[in-house]
């Protein structure tokens, strides 16, 4: 992730970064839980996952967000050969949602707001078809929601230029290694996560308004 990040910000940034000193990570992949009684599960990629599944776990209704891989072809891929482009995976978030609190056209909306979708295989220093921006569907209802919330997204000219997402459809999703979950939260310190991961969440709070958890509602 930041390899290619600390090319673009040298001079003006230090920023440290999952690739530092790896060996102090736990490195071992993550568990990936079956959804529970109730729940159901959506998989979003938009850049960086630390930011996206922050974000995305601050909704209300969300239970849990695995950051992972997805859109790939290699099966069981580790962060080294995603980023190395070669395995055709995004960084990529699942939740594990509940329908009767938040539901998947909200979601959705909230993916959208939570990176810039318009930038063709790149957001902000990190740079790649690992960090394009993806949707994936489950079924064709969600498929048709995804399309229209492009389109509303779209014609609401929040974004300069249109909306580059792909939209396709769901097919597995690997757990990344456990040193990536919850890392946006665990990092605080980071100067990445305080220049360019936390200015994302932020702009999602302010988009969601009520949609957001009580305890991170921007105030004001």
């Amino acid at each position: 992730m930041m390899k290619r990040a600390l090319k673009y910000l040298a001079g003006l940034l230090f920023l440290y970064s999952c690739a530092y000193s790896q060996s102090d990570y736990d490195e071992s992949f993550a568990h990936l839980p079956a959804p529970r009684k109730g729940e159901q599960v959506a998989t979003f990629a938009g850049g960086c996952f630390w930011s996206m599944a922050e974000g995305m776990l601050e909704l209300k209704g969300v239970h849990k967000v695995v950051s992972g891989y997805s859109g790939g072809t290699t099966k069981r891929p580790t962060y080294e050969e995603v980023g190395s482009g070669s395995t055709g995976h995004a960084e990529s978030v699942q939740v594990y949602y509940d329908p009767a609190v938040i539901d998947y056209a909200t979601l959705a909306e909230a993916f959208f707001y939570a990176h810039d979708p318009t930038t063709l295989n790149r957001q902000g220093p990190d740079i790649g078809t690992d960090y394009r921006s993806v949707a994936f569907y489950r079924t064709p209802e969600e498929q048709k929601i995804l399309t229209q919330v492009i389109a509303k997204v779209n014609a609401s000219h929040h974004y300069h230029n249109p909306v580059v997402t792909e939209v396709v459809p769901f097919k597995v999703f690997y757990p990344a290694e456990n040193y990536h979950q919850g890392y946006y939260r665990q990092h605080p310190e980071s100067p990445y996560i305080q220049s360019v991961s936390m200015p994302k969440v932020r702009k999602l709070e302010k988009a969601m308004g009520d949609k957001i958890k009580p305890a991170f509602q921007v105030k004001g």
